[in-house]
């Protein structure tokens, strides 16, 4: 059996077998350091003996959430060689984030059941949620997919997981990663090297997505014979994207100008996907945010889908949807106290 369970002292425990040692450990961490962040996050004693990992939840309901993220995890470990507290929390709002099979099948259909997922290589990313979902589709549908949102939703590592599946399986012929310079308070001009050794910096977020799904020999052969290619913005100017996957990251810096020469560089055969953050633009106070800008002008034009994300779809960590809000509630304070003044 994979599973017992029983009530002791009023309370539920349970257990849960791996398949091998390695396994478990993959899960559990090394030394069991996965163990601690678990039990806190839901409210259960987790223990390790052998294969088995037993635990005891005080309801039937935080019995239930913990099982479903551990058979989650267990098969997860079969792929990954370590899972990070991170990796853990991800599920856990992934199941929180989703509608129960209840749900679905007061809903009407068995088909809701089959949830997108982006297959690179051997490694699988699946939606933690809804929007996570909506956003699958959307690129799967969709020639520009707009990705809009705060910090550790998955925009960016969705974008670039997708985006690879396209390349590797020869849908695409050329993945073009691309972002808007935009400097704090430094000129690239001055920084040491090469052209590609003052923007690598920039693309770090990019190529961090791209080494989670794709081992580093397969991107360093994608790019030494230019299947993949990354790009200030300002490069793209005059060039024609012909059977390409464009990812456009951090697209609340670009200008209006900006924006629109991008769009116009795509092919029937290409596929653009523009992921940014409103809340983070760092352009000058007198220029429109290029992506602001698209919102409000592009809505409602076939082959264009926008999904708006929240720090309700969070993925990261626990702590940054926390973060996320506290900013929210206090930018709407200091919009109110501004009408006041």
């Amino acid at each position: 059996m994979d599973s017992d369970h029983f009530f002791v002292r009023g309370e539920m425990e349970r257990s849960i077998d791996f398949d091998n040692e390695e396994q478990m450990e993959r899960v559990c961490g090394i030394n069991d350091r996965n163990l601690p962040y678990m039990e806190a996050l839901f409210g259960c004693e987790l223990f390790a003996k052998g294969i088995r990992l037993t635990y005891t939840c005080p309801d039937e309901s935080s019995t239930s959430r913990l099982h479903k993220v551990l058979s989650r995890l267990k098969d997860l470990a079969t792929v990954h060689e370590h899972i990070s507290e991170a990796e853990i929390f991800m599920e856990y709002q992934g199941l929180k984030n989703t509608r129960s099979v209840m749900e679905i099948a007061q809903n009407g259909g068995s088909d809701d059941l089959r949830k997108p997922s982006i297959i690179v290589q051997s490694r699988i990313a699946y939606p933690k949620g809804l929007r996570q979902e909506k956003y699958i589709h959307a690129m799967e549908q969709d020639q520009i997919v707009f990705g809009i949102g705060p910090a550790g939703t998955g925009k960016t590592f969705l974008a670039v997981a997708y985006a690879l599946s396209l390349l590797l399986s020869g849908k695409r012929q050329k993945l073009i990663l691309t972002r808007p310079i935009v400097e704090a308070g430094e000129n690239l001009g001055f920084l040491p090297g090469d052209l590609a050794q003052k923007i690598n910096p920039y693309f770090h977020p990019l190529y961090d997505a791209m080494e989670s799904m794709a081992s580093l020999s397969t991107i360093h052969r994608l790019e030494e014979n230019g299947s993949i290619e990354i790009a200030p913005l300002a490069y793209m100017r005059g060039r024609s994207l012909q059977n390409a996957v464009v990812i456009l990251d951090e697209a609340q810096n670009t200008t209006v100008e900006q924006m629109k020469m991008f769009l116009t560089r795509l092919g029937e055969q290409s596929t653009a996907i523009i992921t940014g953050d409103i809340s983070q633009v760092d352009l000058p106070r007198y220029r429109i945010s290029g992506l602001v800008h698209a919102m409000d002008i592009l809505q409602g034009i076939e082959g264009i889908e926008f999904v708006i994300f929240d720090s309700h779809d969070v993925v990261r960590s626990r702590i940054v949807q926390r973060i996320i809000d506290a900013y929210a509630i206090d930018g709407e304070s200091r919009d109110k106290g501004g009408q006041h003044e």
